[in-house]
């Protein structure tokens, strides 16, 4: 999708009530209405490109993205809702651009990083035979003539991406995944609050008591098999399609 900003005339602001207007008649079909607004949004989607600048990704291919999670969020604004809609489109726009940097699959690193990371990795490897030990971060810097900083700074930056989905601790059958342990501070969270309501509406009443049982009561998979009169491997069965068909939903 190409997106022309250049000579645009998106510092004209438009009232809350007018872009809601454009967003109802762009809904039903008006090509005219859903180009203006995406024209008077541009600096918009351009102010979220900024916060991923650091990436390694080129700001026209981030803008692109985002401008695709501009367009879902007129496609998917609740007029009802009682929120202005940059308010709604900033979370989409930023889940977009999150989306594409997930799938993309690969963390950029600078290419002098990879080579000081290599320098490294054979330093640690020949100071480990001469001295019959693993170095220290001291001792590799000593080596190569460089900071003890620019030595973790480049092991950092080359070692290999932990899963969200690891586990870090089991009890009972009971895994907790990296994923469980990152706290949600960002922009999107009261956003995620009303796309997962909408999920957990769609599940039946079972499937609700476990998702309640589960994350609101911090109950164990034992517990809620107890609760519910099944084994816990049921449990764990069903939660597993159950987060599954809330994933699909949250991603439509």
């Amino acid at each position: 999708m190409d997106v022309e900003v250049k000579n645009d005339n998106s510092k004209t602001q438009l009232k809350d009530h007018e872009v809601k207007e454009l967003i109802r008649r762009s809904q039903e079909g008006d090509q005219e209405a859903r180009d203006l607004i995406i024209q008077k949004n541009m600096r918009l989607v351009w102010s979220v490109v900024q916060r991923f600048l650091n990436r390694g990704y080129e700001p026209d291919d981030l803008f692109q993205i985002g401008s695709i999670g501009l367009l879902k969020s007129v496609d998917k604004f609740d007029l009802s809702y009682d929120v202005r809609f940059s308010t709604y489109a900033v979370p989409m726009i930023i889940g977009e651009i999150q989306r594409f940097i997930r799938d993309d699959g690969t963390v950029k690193v600078s290419r002098s990083l990879k080579e000081l990371g290599n320098k490294i990795r054979r330093a640690r490897d020949e100071l480990s035979k001469t001295m019959g030990k693993v170095p220290t971060v001291a001792e590799i810097a000593n080596y190569l003539d460089i900071s003890p900083e620019d030595v973790v700074l480049a092991q950092e930056a080359v070692r290999a991406p932990s899963s969200i989905h690891e586990t870090v601790y089991e009890n009972d059958g009971d895994p907790i995944t990296l994923l469980d342990q990152i706290a949600d501070n960002t922009e999107t969270k009261w956003f995620d609050k009303i796309v997962l309501k909408d999920a957990i509406r769609d599940l039946d009443e079972r499937e609700r008591l476990i998702v309640y049982l589960r994350y609101y009561k911090d109950q164990t998979q034992s517990e809620v098999a107890d609760r519910l009169g099944i084994s816990q491997v049921q449990v764990s069965r069903l939660e597993k399609k159950i987060l599954q068909q809330m994933k699909d939903k949250m991603n439509q």
